[in-house]
């Protein structure tokens, strides 16, 4: 029970370290659909996929690398150095060499040289800190973590309020930064100024203990961590090839509206993300423990239960939701994609969850098959069912992609790595989960009254199925 209760403090903390960055992120969508034309948002939401891409080249695999050896290697310092100066330096070699053909990659990936030179500087900024965060995190610092995560977000999301709502409602004048012709650019300049910032808070962590390097251990790191690089780059294919492609077969528009209420989406990313936080040190450090396979079934069986009441609240007041959340309606043509990648993106935490058995196992290679085999269907099943049944089409690929990405991980981890999972309440939970989000937004058609009945009552089953063990863990 101290184990779980250690895992459930650290996760809680490392929850609010991304549900506050998150929620306070959220805030900006009123403001950004409010703002921004569709096709606006939608060179936002580009933005950010290339970003997301190469945050995964650029870090290589390094950041699990660094918890799987720093939790059992002695001389943990080496491991810290080691894994800090190779990112900084491939860092610093990426940076100078596409600065160096800034203006022909730019045109290459059809972006404005002024948003392309702005995403590789917030992407040379955010890897230089990837070492540092992960210190804290293998460290057992969750809230130092928290605390610099939340200023940053903070940072970023007060200076886009700044740029798009008091520099337009006062007037102010901004000089040679004035791009009230091209207001998203205000977006990406807000979110440099929020890396710099980190980057300074973080900088102690550079020079704190003395710089190794140590070719034996760089060696394990890219043997271990070059999978997990091509199973980032596919998991990146996954998320975001539908909002890439969709500018091309439908037009921007269509494109900005999908990406809008894809964010929607965000409460069940949280969800998944605080737990990822939490879990990823926990697990690694937990695995020679008598019983961490037992407690890795009921850690599973209790985030889908939370994950299937997400579902389930979420869709019964989506109505509400896309009202306060993305205030234009131009955006809403997209609402009914918002239960599909709900549902997409739970399977896609139960994926996560099932994903630490090739981790533990040092079988690394397993999670770049899989995510491979997700991105195939991905770039496949786009092409084919967006000319078809448009927005509806990039939905359901996701969700087909994440399911037999699941359902496979689950078949050959038990060949290698078999964790006694509690398959008949996890069939349960997720069972009813889906059963009562669609029924309240496709038969109910999202009336209040009766998608709160159904929270509550999927509310009652969990506590009645779990009391016993419930009233345990509040008691210790």
């Amino acid at each position: 029970m101290s184990t779980l209760k250690r895992f459930f403090q650290d996760t809680f903390i490392y929850g609010l370290a991304t549900v506050l960055p998150r929620l306070m992120n959220f805030l900006l969508l009123p403001l950004l659909t409010g703002s921004l034309a569709n096709a606006s948002y939608s060179d936002n939401t580009t933005f950010y996929i290339y970003a997301a891409f190469f945050n995964v080249l650029l870090t290589y695999g390094m950041e699990t690398s660094f918890f799987r050896f720093f939790s059992r290697h002695k001389e943990k310092n080496k491991v810290f150095s080691t894994a800090f100066i190779s990112l900084t330096l491939t860092t610093i070699l990426f940076f100078a060499l596409v600065w160096t053909y800034n203006v022909e990659l730019a045109h290459y990936v059809n972006l404005k040289l002024r948003y392309f030179n702005l995403l590789i500087s917030v992407i040379a900024l955010d890897t230089l800190v990837v070492i540092p965060f992960a210190l804290l995190r293998a460290t057992g610092r969750p809230i130092k973590f928290s605390i610099i995560k939340v200023l940053n977000i903070g940072m970023y999301v007060a200076l886009n309020y700044f740029f798009l709502w008091m520099v337009p409602k006062f007037n102010i004048s901004l000089g040679f930064l004035d791009y009230s012709n091209d207001l998203v650019t205000y977006v990406f300049i807000a979110n440099l100024i929020a890396s710099l910032f980190t980057f300074f808070l973080l900088s102690p962590y550079f020079f704190k203990t003395k710089l190794v390097f140590d070719w034996g251990i760089l060696k394990q790191f890219l043997n271990y961590g070059w999978p997990i690089m091509i199973a980032g780059l596919a998991y990146v294919i996954n998320e975001n090839f539908d909002k890439w492609l969709l500018p091309q077969l439908l037009g921007k528009d269509i494109n900005g509206a999908y990406a809008a209420c894809y964010k929607i989406a965000v409460f069940m990313t949280i969800f998944i993300q605080g737990f990822r936080l939490g879990a990823e040190p926990f697990f690694f450090n937990h695995a020679k423990e008598k019983n961490a396979k037992n407690t890795y079934a009921l850690i599973m069986k209790y985030f889908v239960a939370l994950g299937s009441l997400m579902l389930v609240f979420i869709v019964a007041y989506l109505h509400v939701f896309k009202k306060l959340i993305v205030t234009d309606p131009s955006y809403w043509i997209a609402i009914d994609i918002v239960p599909i990648v709900l549902l997409a993106n739970l399977l896609l935490g139960i994926y996560f969850n099932l994903a630490y058995w090739y981790k533990l196992t040092d079988k690394t290679r397993f999670g770049m098959y899989f995510s491979i085999l997700g991105a195939v269907l991905t770039i496949g099943l786009n092409y084919a069912l967006i000319p078809v049944i448009g927005l509806m089409g990039a939905a359901y690929t996701t969700l087909i992609a994440y399911t037999v990405m699941v359902v496979i991980s689950y078949l050959i981890g038990r060949k290698h790595y078999d964790i006694p999972y509690d398959l008949k309440n996890i069939g349960i939970y997720l069972g009813l989960g889906i059963s009562f989000a669609f029924s309240s937004f496709y038969v109910f058609d999202n009336n209040l009254i009766i998608g709160s009945l159904l929270v509550f009552l999927f509310l009652g089953i969990i506590y009645f199925k779990e009391r016993k063990y419930l009233s345990q863990f509040l008691q210790r």
